[in-house]
């Protein structure tokens, strides 16, 4: 069964490149997209318990992904959100966690620990 996958990310390019290597790596189905917190927010709350997994970048056109992350706070338990950013230092990890993140990756370092991760939700699944 493919993890019902949602991304947050506002750059088209990294957004290409993520789908195609999810698609390839784990058993991934991108269902959508959004690159800026509104548009994310809506579309999840709009989804509610459709998805299983969230993968948020924290820069993004409008609003932060770390906005995103507030409004998953009640989702329910198989609902995994996770965060993809370039600055994911000890200080973002922390703010994450206290949001309610499952996970954080460094997208230039965790590529692959995201990876593993996803392939492991699948199995859950």
């Amino acid at each position: 069964m493919a993890l019902i996958t949602y991304l947050v990310e506002d750059n088209e390019i990294v957004l290409e490149n993520l789908i195609e290597a999810l698609k390839e790596i784990a058993a991934v189905q991108v269902t959508g997209y959004g690159a800026t917190q509104t548009e994310a927010s809506r579309w999840l709350k709009l989804h509610d318990g459709e998805w299983h997994l969230a993968i948020v970048d924290l820069f993004l056109k409008e609003g932060s992904g770390l906005g995103v992350l507030a409004g998953c706070r009640n989702r329910e338990p198989y609902q995994k959100v996770v965060v993809l950013s370039n600055y994911a230092t000890a200080e973002i990890r922390r703010r994450a966690a206290e949001l309610g993140a499952d996970a954080v990756f460094d997208k230039s370092s965790e590529l692959e620990d995201l990876f593993e991760y996803c392939n492991e939700q699948t199995a859950l699944h």
